[in-house]
This record gives C-alpha cells, sequence and structure tokens, in this order.
C-alpha cells in the first residue's frame, strides 16, 4: 500500500447523510449488494474467536450471517490483491502480480463492476482502487469518497464499495498513541520478539480494528436508515492479512487469510448456497478471484469463461475448490517470487528465489517499529529459532501444519511423515501454474517486452512466445539448490530463450558459482547479464568485479534501460556491499526514474540508491 495513508474521516461517509435519499419503492427485484471492506487485517475479530479483540459491529454482522474461515486474499499487499478482486483473474497470469506495476487486460476482458452497469446496477467505490491493470472503460458510476448508493436512480440496484483505511499498516505505527487494549495482554506470535514496541504495535494493530469495527458500524446503520437492510446482501472483508511483518507482503497464511462475513436477508436467501446459515461458519476455501464471480452471480449474471474465480453464491454458484493460491512478487523495490498453497489444514509455499532473506529491506516496511527493532535484536545476535528465521535465506520448499502450528514456523518440508502431503500440495501448485500460465516466471522487463502488441494474457497463453514448461522446468531445478543442478544449469546458459537462460544464471548465482559466467557479460538480455555480473561480482575474482561493476552501471540507468532492468542492476549492486563502494560516487550522477513506467513505481530506483548513501 502506498506511504502517507491518512485514516478515514468521517466525513467520508457523513457528508453522504444529506437529505433527499432514495426512495426505495423499486420495480427492480434485485438485490443490492454492499461491500465493507478494510485494510491489513487477518481474522482478529471477536466472532472469529480472538478474545483480545474488541468488534461488536462485526460480531453482530457475523450472528446474522456467515463466516468463511479458510478465506484468502490471493496475494499478502494491496495492489495485486485488489487486482485479482476486480479482474477475477490471477495476476500472474495478467502480469499484475508485482507492486505498482500496470499492464492491460486483452479487449474481451472487462473489471467486474462494468459488467454490473451495463446490467442495469448502480456502481460506487468509495474509494480506493490501487489495480494493477488499467481500466477497462468506465467502471464504475463514481469512485471517489463521495461515492455512495444515495446518488443513484430511483429503484436502480446498487453494488457498493466503502473501504477503510484505519487498519493500514501506516497507521499501527501512527504516534502519539493512546493504547486503549492493553499491550501486556497482546499475543506474540512465535516468530516476532517479545519487546515493548512489538507489543505496542500489535495493540495498535487491534485498537484500529475497533476503530474499524466503529466505521462500518455507521455504513450498516445508514443502510437500516435507509430501509435497506431486507434487500441488500452484505460482505465485509480485509483486504490482506495482517499489516505487521511477516504477515503483509508474505504468502503465509498469516499474510492470505482475511475475515469474510456474508449476509444474506430473508428476501434474497435463496442466492445463498444450501450451506448459509444465519450464525453458522463455512470452511469451504474462498479467495479474492471467487468474489467478482460471484457478486456477478448475485445479480443474475453468468460469469465470463475466462474469469479463474468460483462463485460461492447467486445464480450461477461453481463448483468449490479444494485449495487456495498465493503468490508474491517484487514488493516494492525488492525482487521475489513465491507461490503457495493451502487446503483446510496445510499450507505450501514454494520460493523460487531462495537465496534472498525473507526479510529484504524494504523501506515502507521498516518504518513500523516491530521491523526495525527485530531486525537489530538478530544484528546483535540476540535471537534464536523460530525469531531469527525472518532475517535468513529461505528454503526452496515450506509446509506447514495449521492446525498445530498456527504461526507457521515447524517447517515439515523434509518430514517422512508429511512426504504424501508435500507431494500433493506441490503438485497442485505446479498444475495451477501451468492451468492459468503464470507468466512471473519471467523477469518483469520481458513481461512487457514480450507482449508488446497484445497484452501479458495473450502473451503468456501463446506457447511460441512463451515456453512456459521449459521455463518453469529451468527455474525449478535452479531453485531446487541440488549441487548435482550446476552443471545442466550451465548448458542451459546457451539456450534460445533468454527467461530459461535468466534462470540458468539465476541457479549459478544461488550456488555461488561462476561457470560459463564471464561469457553471459555479453549476453542479449539485459536481464541474465544483471544476473551474471552479481555472481561474478560477489564471488569471482579482482578482474570480474571490476567488469561486474561496469556491467551494472551500464544497466542502471533507468531512462536507457527502463525501470526494471535499472532495479534489478541496483539490487545486484547493493548485494556486492563494500565492493561496490567504488562506483557510489557516479551512482548519483545516473538517471534513475524511468519516465515510461508506471508513476507509482518511479521512485523505487531512487529508494534503493539512497541504500549506497
Amino acid at each position: 500500500m502506498s506511504a502517507g495513508v491518512e485514516p478515514i474521516s468521517r466525513r467520508g461517509f457523513a457528508t453522504t447523510l444529506a437529505a433527499g435519499a432514495i426512495a426505495t419503492a423499486a420495480a427492480d427485484t434485485r438485490p443490492n449488494i454492499l461491500w465493507i471492506t478494510c485494510e491489513d487485517i487477518g481474522p482478529a475479530l471477536g466472532c472469529y474467536g480472538d478474545n483480545y479483540a474488541d468488534s461488536p459491529n462485526m460480531d453482530k454482522l457475523a450472528a446474522r450471517g456467515m463466516m468463511y474461515r479458510n478465506a484468502w486474499s490471493n496475494a499478502p499487499v494491496c495492489a495485486p490483491a485488489r487486482t485479482t478482486i476486480i479482474s477475477g483473474l490471477y495476476p500472474p497470469c495478467t502480469g499484475a502480480e508485482h507492486m505498482r506495476s500496470m499492464t492491460h487486460l486483452p479487449a474481451n476482458m472487462k473489471m467486474f463492476p462494468c459488467y454490473l452497469r451495463e446490467a442495469g446496477y448502480y456502481a460506487t467505490n468509495n474509494a480506493k482502487e490501487d489495480y494493477n491493470v488499467e481500466h477497462t472503460g468506465e467502471v464504475w458510476d463514481e469512485s471517489s469518497n463521495k461515492a455512495h448508493w444515495r446518488k443513484r436512480k430511483p429503484g436502480q440496484p446498487f453494488m457498493s464499495v466503502f473501504n477503510l483505511l484505519i487498519t493500514h499498516e501506516s497507521q499501527i505505527r501512527t504516534r502519539p498513541h493512546n493504547w486503549v487494549h492493553d499491550p501486556a495482554k497482546a499475543r506474540i506470535p512465535a516468530y516476532h520478539p517479545d519487546t515493548p514496541e512489538v507489543r505496542q504495535d500489535w495493540a495498535q494493530y487491534y485498537d484500529n480494528i475497533t476503530t474499524m469495527d466503529g466505521q462500518a458500524g455507521q455504513i450498516l446503520k445508514q443502510l437500516e436508515d435507509d430501509g435497506l437492510s431486507d434487500s441488500t446482501i452484505i460482505f465485509f472483508y480485509g483486504d490482506h492479512g495482517s499489516g505487521m511483518p511477516r504477515s503483509k507482503r508474505w504468502p503465509f497464511n498469516s499474510g492470505l487469510q482475511v475475515p469474510l462475513i456474508v449476509y444474506f436477508p430473508e428476501k434474497f436467501k435463496n442466492l445463498a448456497l444450501k450451506e448459509y446459515k444465519a450464525g453458522g461458519t463455512s470452511d469451504r476455501p474462498v479467495g479474492f478471484v471467487d468474489l467478482a464471480p460471484t457478486v456477478l452471480s448475485l445479480a443474475g449474471i453468468r460469469p465470463p469463461a475466462y474469469m479463474q474465480g468460483s462463485a460461492f453464491a447467486g445464480a450461477h454458484p461453481g463448483p468449490a475448490r479444494a485449495y487456495n493460491f498465493g503468490f508474491r512478487g517484487r514488493m516494492d523495490e525488492r525482487y521475489d517470487m513465491v507461490r503457495s498453497v493451502r487446503d483446510k489444514r496445510y499450507i505450501y509455499i514454494r520460493n523460487y528465489i531462495p537465496h534472498k532473506v525473507y526479510g529484504q529491506h524494504i523501506d515502507y516496511m521498516f518504518q513500523t517499529p516491530t521491523t526495525a527493532v527485530w531486525k537489530k535484536l538478530y544484528d546483535e545476535g540476540k535471537l534464536q529459532p523460530p525469531k531469527s528465521y525472518f532475517w535468513e535465506a529461505k528454503p526452496p520448499e515450506e509446509l506447514y501444519d495449521l492446525d498445530n502450528d498456527r504461526d507457521e514456523v515447524r517447517n515439515l518440508a523434509k518430514s517422512r511423515e508429511h512426504r504424501q502431503i508435500l507431494k500433493r500440495l506441490r503438485g497442485a501448485q505446479q498444475e495451477w501454474t501451468q492451468s492459468i500460465r503464470d507468466i512471473g516466471f519471467l523477469p518483469e522487463g520481458e513481461i512487457h517486452a514480450r507482449s508488446k502488441g497484445s497484452t501479458p494474457y495473450e502473451m503468456g497463453h501463446d506457447e511460441k512466445r512463451y515456453p512456459l514448461r521449459k521455463i518453469m522446468e529451468t527455474a525449478e531445478l535452479a531453485s531446487g539448490l541440488e549441487p548435482g543442478a550446476a552443471g545442466e544449469l550451465t548448458k542451459r546458459l546457451a539456450d534460445s530463450d533468454s527467461a530459461v537462460r535468466y534462470w540458468a544464471a539465476m541457479g549459478l548465482l544461488m550456488r555461488e558459482s561462476v561457470d560459463g559466467m564471464r561469457k553471459a557479460l555479453s549476453d542479449s538480455s539485459p536481464n541474465v547479464r544483471a544476473v551474471a555480473a552479481e555472481a561474478l561480482g560477489r564471488y569471482g575474482g579482482a578482474e570480474d568485479l571490476k567488469k561486474s561493476l561496469d556491467v551494472l552501471m551500464e544497466l542502471v540507468p533507468a531512462d536507457k534501460n527502463g525501470a526494471y532492468v535499472s532495479l534489478l542492476a541496483l539490487n545486484a549492486l547493493e548485494s556486492l556491499g563494500a565492493k561496490a563502494a567504488p562506483v557510489k560516487a557516479a551512482l548519483k550522477t545516473l538517471e534513475l526514474e524511468d519516465k515510461a513506467s508506471p508513476v507509482r513505481a518511479r521512485g523505487y530506483g531512487k529508494t534503493l540508491a539512497g541504500n549506497f548513501n
């Protein structure tokens, strides 16, 4: 989420209380649909069994509706999570998995509110969008902090979204703060150190949830005051897991599990599934990819066949899935690639860039007191496992039993007892990756380069432009860290596909090998050159280092190489540590902003370069 997000103003929905509320004597018998969303919370509500939480309005809604216990945001950070919702597609197949990226959908695909509006619904969003794909025409009737169902035509059905910001990560660290929840009573996850700063952050997180709960209650009261409670289906959910470090940005269950409460008034209970029961719970795995087809189904619209989710209510319900799927790409200025899958008990995580530590230094994340004190204690050698894990390199695979390890700190990937579970979930992840045509195996710059003249989705579904199986196989080989794979990876440095060469180089870098890397310094792909230069700079000799710095400095200028190659080169330079000192002064003279890149992503290069000061 973007820096500088302000807490929601009471005027954000109070100003809509103007006289002249729309009369509800309607000819249209379709349901109204209300979504109340909030930022950065897991299922930290009283109705979900959290005794530390104070959430009376959401608890009351849950008593009237149904709670989903296995709801996932699919992405552990806002922009790709919200992109999943608005498109009904997993962002790894649209090139939109990276934070603050921007891609296009094919011409035959629309953001879901377009279909609602075409069907006569009044669709409003108040007010955050944060999508990683360009708008597909006029998406909302209104998208602003004044958007409200009250502006619709008499009798017109509505679909309205209200997004509450007070629970955002940035509000956890806002000081001064008067703590209402007692920090001494906060539950500290097994991966966090137990310090005053950490306890205060967790208590403030819960304070903000209570404030959000009151704001949500005001919206529900407006609905009741307008006489619309008996004709409106209500959803409440968070936009991804907790904003605390190692939850937000990470596709663990802690970063992906969200509260999801759905209420059907008596009038429209026929649109709920048979499992629906007031005050009940559902263990059906549902994800954000299911929200678009579900809301269309509720409106009587058959979801387009291209949507990858499954409607869990309405006139056109889809089949229940056995699994939820998650992903992580670039997070602000740092590159990574992770995929995860969970069933009702276990979560499997596949790390494709395991040589990088979990807690890469992301400037925005380090503004939270918990992050700073956690890293300080690690650097001082004061942490033991599992509190130390976040600052260390990742294993290729992780498996956690959520029934017995809610904090996901006991990795069962090498457990003989869990071998078949690991194999099953690994297979589910690989099958999903291939079925959606995951283009996250391409360096970010290549996603855009290969899709020129069409869109990333179309490119990804064209085997000639994107030979997925060959690329994925090399990524699996590279990131598996088996030492015996080095010879095969060196051979693949000569492959005709640049993404295969990129993963071959990455695999050798992970093994601290420079075999074939000197030749790769002149590869036609700038991404391969950047990886080769990092390997030679870190693990080669003095002459290798000199050539490495020359190549990386050629790749850093964003105006010449684009934002994504520039970021890759800057990350490689930083990994060299003190070895990069000879180019420190020259770095300040280079252009680090690519004017052709999305506006929101243009500052990441300067953020990285600031680490060299």
